[in-house]
């Protein structure tokens, strides 16, 4: 440990964002530990820095990697500080981040330890959670009609179905329910979800997503199903152990998952992607809804840290 250093000179394009059963990476060097601030905060946690080898250029490419829930997974899902972590990415140079989560599956289909790569997602929060940027004299609205990147999708699913021989179950599309937690769901709630359509349920999709899209980064969930929550009575009610036994269990193919993804998403044909080009210079248009007589002082000095130079 005494040889991992404390800053990291390199821009860093792309971030895992881990959350429960995904606290590490295995293959990765840890070269550098990083605790940057901003003006919403701290981040959940340190921000390690990971080496790996391009397959294609042998070149060590840098991996920024953030646990959710803190180290010792001592946050809860409304405590999670998601602003400092997506302020904090960006500020780094993150355009791309693969996050991981833990869900519940609604579907019989989906069968606990099988992975979701979703495009959609319904947001049953209950405003805790600080879930925008741009307040406190700085409106700015951001288009959500999409709140995955389908071309990173694509990329996606395409690594998880080439490990479908070593155990890897994967289905390509579903929508999140994001619910606020720390509770699972009421039976009630539960077929709810279900006659909606919806695929999975977690508690940390939102306000992720929603603050990725406004910092202009390309984001990907990719969940792992951890049980039938509480509508499939066959399964029993869902308990902390029957979720940790599962993730625990997967873990090995959870950790290859995404390490596919990074290997992938190095490659120079990736490049323009990766630096989330398709997104650059959205929010400048977004945020210039306020006029600049009625710009606050402190709105424009925190969105000035995401995005330099825009409302000067």
């Amino acid at each position: 440990m005494a040889n991992i250093a404390d800053s990291y000179n390199n821009p860093i394009t792309i971030a895992v964002i881990g959350g429960t059963g995904l606290q590490s990476l295995d293959g990765f060097s840890h070269i550098a530990t990083l605790k940057p601030t901003t003006p919403w905060g701290n981040p959940s946690s340190p921000i390690s820095i990971l080496h790996h080898d391009s397959p294609s250029s042998g070149n060590p490419i840098p991996i920024a990697f953030i646990s959710r829930h803190g180290l010792h997974h001592e946050l809860a899902p409304h405590e999670v500080p998601n602003r400092a972590n997506i302020a904090a990415l960006r500020s780094l140079g993150v355009r791309t981040i693969i996050a991981f989560s833990a869900v519940g599956s609604l579907q019989e289909k989906i069968k606990p330890r099988d992975f979701v790569v979703p495009d959609q997602v319904i947001d049953r929060t209950k405003g805790i959670r600080p879930f925008t940027f741009f307040e406190g004299g700085m409106v700015g609205h951001v288009g959500f009609a999409d709140p995955f990147d389908p071309t990173l999708a694509q990329i996606v699913t395409k690594c998880g179905h080439s490990l479908e021989g070593e155990g890897v179950r994967l289905h390509d599309k579903g929508t999140v329910i994001c619910m606020e937690g720390p509770a699972f769901s009421t039976r009630a709630e539960s077929d709810m979800y279900r006659s909606w359509g919806g695929s999975v349920v977690n508690m940390s999709a939102l306000p992720e997503a929603k603050l990725a899209k406004e910092a202009e980064i390309a984001y990907q969930m990719i969940c792992m199903s951890t049980d039938y929550d509480c509508w499939h009575d066959s399964a029993g009610d869902v308990t902390v152990e029957m979720v940790m036994g599962n993730m625990k269990a997967n873990s090995l193919n959870a950790r290859r998952f995404v390490g596919a993804v990074l290997n992938e998403l190095s490659k120079e044909e990736h490049e323009d992607l990766v630096l989330a080009k398709h997104l650059e210079g959205g929010m400048k248009f977004s945020g210039a809804v306020t006029a600049p007589a009625g710009r606050s002082e402190q709105a424009k000095k925190n969105i000035g840290f995401l995005f330099p130079g825009y409302f000067d």
